[in-house]
């Protein structure tokens, strides 16, 4: 084995285990800019990088008519400004859905109204609307016989969370939990609906940057962070403030709820006091999140059945949004259609091609029957995992990430040493391996913990090299 050299720099993209199913992502259609295509030309774009989900935040008929015939799933917002209104008038409600919803479906698969956004933190108070304008527009729903294709809801920010640290103390404000939290949580479970979510983890970490890793913030391998209020860890961010929501809804009593980020993002250009914001960041931040909610599910460790289907924040940069740079530079793309960086929308782009990433070559154990050097791994061992390296990948990549494993990363390397168990056969590829799956193992299987920049990936069946098999930790 190679004498130890640590990387200065390892992107570490997210994988984590093929599973029977994924979840869906979804992009935000902003439209605060004067200098965007035209919706018949972003319905293109959307089609072209294979965007199944959409969200707006108005019920613009251009863009809605843009959207027939596409099989883009389009939730439709009902604006803040519309509330007072909307809660106050059924007929207006009426008038709205038959105008907005009705008037345009099937054609365009409009399956959710967002009712208002954040409606919580605007400065015009218009908490006490929300509930009855939810109610109004989902009656209009049942009066056009559409309550069963339409679900209704609306966008909470974590401010409306009293508190969101440790996740398991995760609770409502006070003032808003039993006046609205509260009746708007049994009205999404008497309908069928769930609740959204607006959750930013570049929020948090620009504001305590001292404190919380980028790794952490990023989906990167880390050591993670214990919550010692029910001793499960954190390896992202995004899952810790997820959990504290599921928190505050079980104190309510609604576990049952289902939850959808709406909105989740980075930046890719901010004010020189905006610690974080950078394209390599938001590329990191949205490509990895996008790569685990397509692999695997979004699954968090207090919820791991949850498959929390995303919506990205945003299509593109708005030039005429207020407040800091970081505002106008959430974009995945410019308004010109160019990418600001890549990233994956579909399974397909995110999960590596196995005919392109060849499996493990390896004998059979000897209790299995099998003998010298055979390929292909055949012991089945069902809801077990293993990371192996990929043999396509570069030697110095693999160099690179075995250095980084059995140092930084603290893998137990001592079976590969020279004479020692695992040694044999001595190639990069079986040493690396056996690293990567100490890695893994040793991080609890996290996910972010088998990629190494595209050198590993996670594997159903158990690996042997030579008569060195690896591990499960388990």
């Amino acid at each position: 084995m190679a004498s130890l050299k640590i990387p200065h720099f390892l992107l570490f993209a997210l994988i984590v285990a093929t599973s029977t199913s994924a979840g869906t992502i979804g992009i935000n259609y902003g439209r605060v800019a004067n200098n965007l295509p035209n919706p018949s030309t972003v319905v293109s774009l959307l089609k072209s990088h294979g965007i199944s989900r959409v969200k707006l935040y108005d019920a613009d008929p251009t863009v809605l008519r843009a959207l027939s015939g596409t099989g883009i799933r389009t939730t439709i917002t009902v604006p803040n400004e519309l509330l007072i209104s909307t809660a106050t008038k059924p007929s207006f409600a009426s008038a709205w859905v038959s105008r907005n919803v009705a008037s345009h479906y099937p054609d365009t698969l409009i399956d959710v109204v967002s009712v208002g956004n954040e409606v919580f933190v605007d400065p015009h108070n218009l908490s006490n609307y929300l509930v009855p304008a939810m109610s109004n527009i989902h009656q209009a729903l049942v009066d056009h016989r559409l309550d069963s294709a339409v679900k209704v809801s609306s966008p909470i920010a974590l401010s409306a969370l009293q508190s969101s640290y440790p996740p398991s103390s995760g609770s409502f404000k006070p003032d808003l939990a039993g006046s609205v939290i509260k009746p708007m949580l049994e009205f999404l479970r008497r309908t069928g609906s769930f609740l959204m979510v607006n959750a930013y983890p570049f929020f948090a970490y620009e504001a305590n940057s001292d404190v919380i890793s980028l790794d952490y913030a990023l989906f990167r391998p880390n050591p993670g962070v214990l919550d010692p209020g029910n001793g499960l860890r954190y390896y992202s961010l995004l899952d810790a403030q997820i959990d504290a929501v599921f928190a505050a809804m079980s104190a309510l009593k609604y576990d049952d709820l289902r939850l959808v980020v709406t909105e989740t993002g980075w930046p890719s250009k901010g004010d020189p006091k905006e610690t974080g914001a950078s394209v390599d960041n938001a590329a990191a931040y949205n490509g990895n999140l996008a790569r685990r909610v397509l692999v695997s599910d979004l699954n968090t460790p207090r919820k791991p059945q949850a498959d929390i289907d995303v919506y990205l924040f945003a299509l593109f940069n708005e030039n005429q949004k207020f407040g800091p740079t970081s505002e106008r530079n959430y974009g995945l793309f410019y308004p010109n259609e160019e990418a600001v960086y890549e990233i994956a929308f579909t399974a397909d782009g995110a999960t590596p091609r196995r005919k392109e990433v060849p499996q493990v070559k390896a004998v059979a154990p000897a209790a299995a029957g099998g003998g010298g050097g055979g390929g292909g791994v055949t012991t089945s061992s069902v809801g077990r995992t293993w990371c192996v390296a990929n043999g396509r990948a570069a030697r110095e990549k693999l160099q690179q990430a075995l250095d980084y494993a059995c140092g930084e990363g603290k893998a137990d390397c001592r079976a590969i040493q020279p004479g020692q168990a695992c040694y044999d056969p001595n190639t990069i590829e079986a040493h690396a391996s056996f690293a990567f799956n100490s890695y893994y193992q040793r991080n609890g299987r996290g996910v972010g913990t088998c990629d190494f920049e595209g050198a590993a990936y996670v594997v159903t069946q158990a690996p042997k090299f030579g008569e060195c098999e690896l591990p499960t930790g388990a």
